[in-house]
């Protein structure tokens, strides 16, 4: 294969795991690092950090190749997704499976630097990831399925630290459970025309008419959740400050999806994840002064 070729193959690759959109894996990213940070009463150490931040890319990205395998025949019908590689038939499905393949084990190698409480709770994270994508066939509320999988963070880092998962990781799991119903509805209304015409299950489908007002919901439940399973910890002015900002946000995103318009609705989710990061921002910053 000349090298004009294997960089276009490579493009491809990139372009199949989403390279050029990190939205998605900050997503995951954030809940997981605040996860780590309260896990650990502060700063966890670089390790911890660099083994979740590399996990949470690589399982992301190889999330993006099964995916875009299971919704081919879907997604050919959808606008935004119709040119995807997989689905235009520029990257095979054996490929694909392969990559992914390939990126969930690295991120398994990483796992393994751990300790075996977290790797016994990684094959249960791969399990929910691999079911998803067929959860939208069955499923009125897929974005449930996807909310425990994009959580799943959470408890691997409290095994990570304290080789164990308490109860407070499971709350925050279920906390974020709700971001995660909040900003996938939000993605879910961008192609709800198509999902109704095509007899996929979405949240946006199944709300209906109280798509909005549910998000907004979504949002002050899992907003809510962190704030009371955190109330008991050293929580400082900061933290409860962050927490407005990310109110703050989802307010606005309400101005954004209020019309329904794809436009809008898309900008919403793809700017979720500086919600996320002003909780975690809060968590980080008062355990300094803390």
């Amino acid at each position: 294969m000349s090298a004009a070729l294997a960089r276009d193959r490579i493009a491809l690759y990139l372009d199949l795991i989403r390279w050029n959109r990190p939205a998605g894996w900050l997503l995951l990213l954030w809940p997981t690092l605040s996860a780590l940070w309260v896990a650990s009463h502060g700063w966890p150490g670089w390790k911890p950090v660099l083994v979740f931040t590399l996990g949470t890319i690589l399982m992301r990205s190889a999330g993006c190749c099964v995916n875009d395998v299971a919704d081919r025949d879907f997604d050919r019908h959808v606008k935004r997704t119709a040119q995807r590689p997989v689905t235009a038939g520029r990257v095979s499905v054996r490929e694909a499976l392969l990559l992914g393949a390939l990126l969930a084990l690295l991120a398994f190698g990483l796992v393994l630097t751990t300790n075996a409480v977290t790797v016994a709770w990684s094959f249960a994270a791969l399990a929910i990831a691999l079911v998803y994508p067929y959860a939208k066939r069955l499923v009125s509320m897929p974005q449930a399925v996807l909310g425990v999988a994009f959580s799943f963070g959470i408890p691997m880092a409290f095994a990570a630290v304290q080789s164990r998962v308490p109860v407070l990781a499971w709350l925050l799991l279920l906390g974020n459970l709700f971001w995660v119903l909040a900003y996938d509805t939000e993605y879910a209304m961008v192609d709800r025309d198509d999902d109704l015409r095509i007899g996929m299950k979405t949240s946006a489908i199944t709300l209906g008419r109280f798509d909005v007002p549910a998000v907004m919901v979504f949002y002050a439940i899992y907003l809510s959740i962190w704030v009371l399973a955190l109330m008991g910890r050293p929580s400082g002015a900061i933290f409860y400050i962050a927490i407005g900002c990310a109110a703050a946000q989802a307010a606005w995103h309400w101005t954004l999806i209020r019309g329904r318009t794809r436009e809008g609705c898309f900008k919403a989710f793809r700017l979720n994840h500086w919600v996320g990061f002003a909780v975690f921002a809060g968590i980080a910053l008062d355990s300094l002064v803390g």
